[in-house]
């Protein structure tokens, strides 16, 4: 099989109908975040629980079509008496294992307030190690930030072109690449300037997608919605949310694009999968996949329901498959507040 077919098959599974993306990709930093929240350690053995918790999951396959893992879980093995690694743990269940290849959001030099994603110092030969440990898609995230004078077009365009490398490699080594070019909620800005910054941050990220000879069909867009900032005094609706969303991607994402999995950003659980339901069912049909590709908005009900203990596993695994299946139906436009009451 050619490395495009697999490209375009593996893109195809990962915003498979009813399905979408676990981000369980946090770097040591973010998962100490996490555990600090409902105090527990943060060591490799609790790390290693935890993911074991989220991974193995009964069920899970329905509703998730691929797993975002860190370096350290990637090499980790499940707690069972085979030791199974993880990437085979989930690919015997149908899920594809993917990975996050970034060094993470560093100062932008001369221009404060902004930052540029560092990681591509090697990536070609992590890539490679990282498909013969089972890795069949990656992530790279960039982060755009709203505020007074910016982003600026600097900004945009070096995060813009880092994604494009990013993206050129990943499929060079046979890796589909989630490119996620994040316009951050954070901040006192309108929806409306959002949909400006979120505009200008697409161009630019295909631009260089292009410019690098990227197959689009091969790869997944990972974007913010268009929303309201999270301090921003008048909070827009869900309606008008999906609205704006669907109306900017139809001018600026390419056809060609099989699926946009969007990022949760800071955003409620419910409110996440209230935003995704109303796109899905507000419009039909559309060129790309909606679909989810969640990290807080899925794991913060398994999260404080497990809280470091295993006697808890079962409880924590039956709230994260209900926060699966509420989005599952949310790829549909079938998703109602009564599926959280009846849960």
């Amino acid at each position: 099989m050619s490395t495009m077919t697999t490209l375009l098959e593996t893109a195809q599974a990962m915003v498979a109908p009813g399905k979408g993306i676990l981000a369980a990709d946090e770097s040591a930093g973010t998962i100490k975040k996490k555990f600090d929240s409902v105090n527990i350690e943060s060591n490799e053995a609790n790390r290693r629980a935890y993911r074991n918790m989220l991974l193995t999951t009964k069920g899970l396959e329905q509703f998730v079509s691929g797993v975002i893992l860190f370096d350290e879980t990637l090499r980790q093995c499940a707690l069972d008496d085979q030791e199974t690694p993880f990437p085979k743990c989930l690919a015997d269940k149908g899920i594809l294992p993917g990975i996050k290849v970034d060094a993470g959001a560093r100062d932008l030099a001369g221009f404060p307030g902004e930052t540029v994603t560092e990681g591509l110092d090697g990536l070609r030969d992590r890539l490679a190690e990282y498909h013969d440990l089972g890795a069949r898609f990656a992530k790279w995230r960039a982060v755009i930030t709203i505020g007074e004078d910016i982003p600026s077009a600097v900004c945009i365009d070096a995060n813009a072109h880092a994604l494009a490398r990013y993206a050129a490699l990943c499929q060079e080594a046979g890796i589909v690449p989630i490119v996620e070019p994040e316009v951050l909620m954070d901040g006192e800005h309108s929806i409306d300037q959002c949909d400006v910054i979120t505009e200008v941050t697409l161009n630019s990220v295909f631009t260089a997608l292009r410019e690098h000879e990227v197959l689009l069909e091969g790869i997944i867009l990972k974007p913010n919605m268009v929303i309201s900032g999270s301090n921003c005094p008048e909070q827009a609706s869900v309606e008008e949310v999906a609205g704006a969303t669907v109306h900017n991607f139809l001018r600026n994402v390419p056809a060609a694009v099989p699926g946009i999995a969007f990022l949760s950003g800071g955003q409620s659980s419910e409110i996440a999968t209230a935003h995704l339901n109303a796109m899905n069912a507000l419009f039909d049909p559309l060129p790309w996949e909606l679909s989810f590709s969640y990290g807080r908005a899925l794991q913060d009900a398994p999260l404080h329901a497990w809280r470091g203990d295993a006697n808890n596993d079962l409880s924590a695994q039956k709230a994260l498959y209900h926060r699966a299946r509420c989005n599952s139906a949310a790829r549909t436009g079938t998703y109602t507040a009564e599926m959280e009451t009846a849960a």
